[in-house]
């Protein structure tokens, strides 16, 4: 399945009153990987069409679960790791870890689904489907 990292700096406005992370950043994190990973899958080499384009805006949430493990705090240096874990009919389902000096401080999972321009699940595409899971 595929995969992507990418380093991240705890910055002041991803923290809260108390100085740690606020929970809100780990998801903006996964969510960017996220982006970035299926940004990184370009174009289908078979016939140049772009896989992605708008289809970054076809997958809204349907389910996430969070373990936040260790503290985060403004100035850490962390590294974000995704991997898609499962594609189904409609959607898309990644894990995902944020570490600190190679130490699991969260981990979750975010599943997606893939929605027409009404809104409503729809299959993923055949290419896309395919680049996530090579």
């Amino acid at each position: 399945m595929s995969r992507h990292s990418e380093q991240v700096r705890v910055e002041f406005a991803d923290t809260d009153a108390g100085g740690l992370i606020h929970h809100t950043a780990a998801l903006r994190w996964a969510e960017r990987a996220e982006h970035q990973l299926l940004r990184s899958l370009g174009r289908s080499e078979r016939n140049g069409s772009e896989l992605i384009g708008p289809e970054l805006t076809r997958f809204p949430r349907r389910r996430l679960e969070v373990d936040f493990l260790g503290p985060l705090r403004f100035g850490d240096e962390v590294v974000v790791e995704i991997a898609a874990t499962a594609v189904g009919r409609t959607s898309v389902t990644y894990r995902w870890q944020v570490l600190r000096d190679g130490v699991s401080c969260v981990e979750g999972t975010t599943t997606c689904v893939h929605v027409d321009d009404a809104g409503l699940p729809s299959p993923v595409p055949a290419a896309l489907r395919a680049a996530l899971v090579t």
